[in-house]
């Protein structure tokens, strides 16, 4: 077993991992990129790295944090999940009532300050219009 594979599964024992951090992470221990590429390929087709299983599972951590829908799809793909694949997890974690809940805190937190109309800042921020909807009750 040579230092990158022995590296990548030290990191996986510890966290759920993404193909990108993982890299990046093996590159700054000083592993081949070679090597890198080779034990990523080869961990991912064992599922043991799985950036769509990293995403639901980064979000569903954070979602009681979370800014705005906006934000944590931004951070996804900041981390090198593919954007799609980050849309994708969102949809799956945000249902109606976290969304409902999140966008009740923005306003409370943010919503105060703002020169534009709120339900303008609210759908750039990645709210759903439905939320948005129900939340000011104009169903």
């Amino acid at each position: 077993m040579d230092k990158a594979e022995r590296a990548a599964l030290r990191l996986i024992a510890r966290a759920e991992q993404c193909s990108n951090g993982i890299t990046r992470k093996l590159e700054r221990r000083g592993c081949d990129k070679d090597s890198i590429r080779e034990v990523v390929s080869r961990l991912c087709e064992l599922d043991l790295i799985n950036d769509s299983r990293y995403a639901r599972l980064w979000l569903q951590s954070r979602l009681r944090f979370a800014r705005s829908p906006m934000r944590l799809l931004s951070s996804l793909c900041a981390r090198g999940i593919d954007h799609d694949d980050a849309q994708t997890a969102l949809n799956t974690v945000l249902d109606e009532d976290a969304e409902l809940v999140m966008l009740a805190k923005y306003i409370k937190k943010y919503g105060k300050n703002k020169t534009q109309p709120i339900k303008f800042i609210l759908k750039s921020e990645g709210f759903s219009t439905t939320s948005i909807k129900k939340y000011f009750n104009e169903e």
